[in-house]
């Protein structure tokens, strides 16, 4: 397993998901094939996500830390940010639209610490 520091790997906001993963993959001396193995993808699928062709499946991201010795929360943060920008940028919505959306997770945490259990 390869040693990381967590600093270098991070994106920062600078790349998409996909050139994230090939940066990871590219330092760490992955091809294609063997990061595919590693996360049951194959090469072909995994070179469509590194080239924003296809969206990495959000269920490998323990995997995908796993790999990379990452912390799952960053990794979330990376993927989940990746996947709000191309949001906004495809619907050309403003980007109070992140204000409006932390408030309602504040509330949707109220809630669910008040029931338990939240259903969506």
């Amino acid at each position: 397993m390869p040693i990381i520091d967590k600093f270098k790997y991070s994106s920062q906001m600078k790349q998409t998901f996909g050139e994230y993963i090939r940066k990871l993959r590219t330092e760490n001396h992955y091809t294609l094939t063997q990061l595919g193995a590693k996360l049951n993808i194959d090469y072909a699928n995994l070179s469509k996500i590194e080239n924003g062709k296809r969206e990495f499946d959000e269920k490998r991201l323990t995997l995908l830390a796993a790999v990379f010795s990452l912390e799952i929360e960053e990794l979330k943060t990376e993927y989940f940010s990746d996947l709000f920008a191309k949001k906004l940028y495809t619907s050309s919505c403003s980007i109070d639209v992140l204000v409006v959306a932390e408030k309602k997770v504040k509330y949707l945490r109220q809630i669910n610490a008040k029931q338990e259990t939240l259903k969506l």
